[in-house]
């Protein structure tokens, strides 16, 4: 029986395992705790978050949605490698599982198939949500593999449990898939082999910031309006309507890759914030975006633009 660390232990043996960590919020105290215990604790839940772009991502993943509250996970790690903490306590993120593999992963001990949910998985599992859209296609970076590594490790390291103390959600809840595009035999296997090392000092190399070739946005700014459906005509445009929506200016269902006209009206209240003007007094701003308003935009929420 283990019980629950410290968030500041928590917090430590992350960065201990030379992960990059970004505190969100008052974490320490964002939980479900009023609706049920947490602890004692048994194991880790890797899980996908279905979602594109780290900073709806980390959103969402705090504030929940509609039949699910927040937080859905302690921690949120990007596709940058950098870990999100979201909350700390009970979290709505494992739901029932089956009580067989529960008693798998207290004895590590290779796990059954999972055919049952009558256990309360949010009282025994830290989970960590990873940020991928979850259809296998998606791909998983080197950078955020190793992180789910590290922070797996991090807890096992210090409650002493092996890399069977670590499942994915698949593995606990019947019907899940996730985490979908690498298996979790591949990831204890990695856990293992971290575990019987030393805690890593050296931090993951610092993520590379995405990259915006402004011709090719702009060129959807002006052809996609018109076009039938959400066509995705250039991957960047989601990064940069990631922006818009952390920002406030775009909802969150219109995060499609497609530069719509409400992309554009988002894109023009963002030129106008910064004093862009349209050519004849009272036009707003066109929402076709120009190098000085791309460019304030990435440096704002960690993009880079090139011409």
């Amino acid at each position: 029986m283990a019980t629950p660390m410290s968030a500041d232990a928590f917090l430590a043996a992350l960065r201990a395992e030379g992960l990059t960590v970004i505190e969100v919020g008052d974490w320490r105290h964002h939980n479900r705790n009023t609706k049920g215990p947490w602890g004692p604790v048994h194991g880790v839940l890797i899980h996908h978050t279905v979602t594109r772009g780290t900073g709806v991502t980390v959103d969402i993943v705090r504030e929940g949605y509609s039949g699910l509250p927040g937080p859905l996970c302690h921690g949120m790690i990007a596709k940058s490698g950098t870990v999100y903490l979201i909350g700390y306590g009970r979290a709505n993120h494992a739901g029932l599982g089956d009580p067989d593999v529960l008693r798998a992963v207290i004895d590590e001990k290779p796990l059954p198939h999972d055919d049952e949910a009558t256990v309360d998985g949010n009282r025994h599992f830290f989970g960590f949500e990873c940020e991928n859209y979850g259809d296998g296609k998606d791909p998983w970076p080197p950078e955020q593999l190793e992180a789910i590594e590290r922070a797996a490790a991090a807890v096992c390291r210090h409650y002493g449990w092996d890399e069977r103390s670590v499942i994915g959600h698949l593995e606990w809840q019947p019907g899940k898939v996730d985490p979908r595009g690498f298996t979790m035999d591949s990831m204890r296997a990695r856990i293992a082999k971290r575990l019987g090392s030393k805690p890593a000092t050296t931090p993951l190399p610092a993520p590379q910031k995405p990259v915006i070739d402004l011709s090719k946005l702009r060129e959807a700014a002006r052809t996609n309006p018109s076009m039938k459906g959400t066509p995705c005509t250039y991957e960047g445009v989601r990064i940069w309507e990631a922006a818009l929506v952390n920002e406030g200016l775009l909802a969150k269902r219109r995060l499609d890759g497609h530069f719509g006209s409400e992309t554009v009206d988002a894109t023009s209240a963002w030129q106008e914030r910064l004093g862009y003007r349209g050519r004849k007094p009272g036009q707003p701003a066109d929402g076709i975006p120009g190098p000085d308003s791309a460019k304030r935009l990435g440096a704002k929420h960690g993009f880079t633009v090139v011409a």
